[in-house]
């Protein structure tokens, strides 16, 4: 455990923003994320939790209390079979993609499509991480954590934990820490089914195929850095939280309305939005597709420190020298104009310490 004090944040996170940290520790073991977390709660002083801070975006004044950032490491086959397919431990600092080219590698199926996704494994069931037609809770078997509220260590099996669309029962509060998580994958060299149009086009396959486990991960990379999602460090496109809205899930009428609000802006015989219905009758459509067409297009913003990508609308980046409030504002503007073209209300999908949209 290693011990620091007015550590910048804007160096342990992706959108590279954020002031210092009062007091940093560093743990690289399980025993120590929770001798740490007991500590500041024993204190009753306040807790970051930080991993790859991918996913985070810390104000300028920094965070007053201690931030514990979680390096642990382990990634542990705890059996593997064709029958009941491998069982692997990870612990929660292990980098994600990382894990994934082990998975690979190794002939472990099921994750293979979250390739290049930064960040690291504790942070995946929190949001139910996924891309190109999968998710963490597709392999998932279990997740352990520490309990803060009982004092506990507690474990979740996958249909315990809640999982929706970019959501669990972990997220949205800070009960549970979570220091390892168990997967199930299927052993052998194919992929899952391909489940997403543009990556069987890329892969040259009908959806539903299955093809090698390292040509599904090398396409996946592919798409991803077309759309500046792969961390560069000589790449500003890539200096944001990914995606910084989820894509909005409205009931029919909501969808309706949204149609309507399209066809009055552009005529009926314009474009339409995406629709992707859900099992329970809702309607899933795109944030990109809403931000462009609400006006804000590729690269919106440039010359300014905070601007959209210039590969994919849905990432706010910071183009150097940008400050958290920039960015805040920048995601403010592009939120309030696609509310205010087509009633649709986007959420932020990183977490915002501090001020809030």
């Amino acid at each position: 455990m290693r011990e620091d004090h007015d550590v910048p944040l804007s160096t342990l996170t992706t959108m590279r923003v954020g002031g210092p940290a009062a007091r940093l520790v560093t743990v690289t073991t399980t025993d120590e994320l929770v001798d740490a977390v007991r500590e500041v709660d024993d204190a009753d002083e306040p807790l970051l939790l930080l991993s790859g801070g991918s996913n985070i975006v810390v104000p300028d004044e920094g965070f007053a209390g201690t931030v514990v950032h979680v390096a642990t490491s382990g990634i542990e086959p705890e059996s593997a079979d064709y029958c009941g397919g491998a069982v692997v431990r990870v612990a929660a600092g292990e980098v994600w993609d990382d894990v994934v080219a082990r998975a690979v590698a190794e002939g472990w199926a099921g994750i293979e499509a979250l390739s290049g996704i930064p960040g690291c494994t504790g942070a995946t069931p929190i949001q139910n991480v996924g891309a190109y037609g999968q998710d963490v809770s597709q392999t998932i078997a279990q997740v352990r954590t520490w309990d803060r509220q009982e004092q506990v260590v507690r474990t979740f099996m996958n249909d315990d934990c809640g999982f929706t669309y970019r959501h669990s029962r972990f997220k949205g509060h800070s009960r549970y820490v979570v220091l390892d998580v168990q997967f199930q994958f299927e052993v052998g060299d194919l992929s899952r089914p391909i489940a997403y149009a543009a990556l069987a086009t890329g892969l040259g396959v009908p959806l539903g195929t299955r093809v090698p486990l390292a040509d599904a991960r090398e396409a996946v990379l592919a798409q991803r850095r077309a759309r500046g999602m792969v961390l560069d460090d000589a790449d500003p496109d890539t200096w944001s939280c990914g995606s910084f809205f989820t894509n909005p899930v409205l009931g029919r009428r909501e969808f309706d309305d949204l149609v309507e609000r399209v066809g009055e802006r552009f005529g009926w015989e314009g474009p339409t939005p995406p629709r992707f219905p859900e099992g329970d009758g809702r309607v899933k459509t795109s944030a990109a597709w809403l931000i462009e067409h609400a006006g804000f297009g590729k690269g919106f913003g440039l010359p300014a420190p905070a601007a959209l990508s210039t590969k994919h609308t849905l990432a706010v980046t910071n183009r150097g020298g940008a400050s958290a409030a920039d960015v805040l504002a920048l995601a403010r503007q592009v939120r309030d104009g696609v509310r205010d073209a087509f009633g649709v209300t986007l959420v932020n999908e990183p977490v915002l310490l501090g001020e809030q949209l």
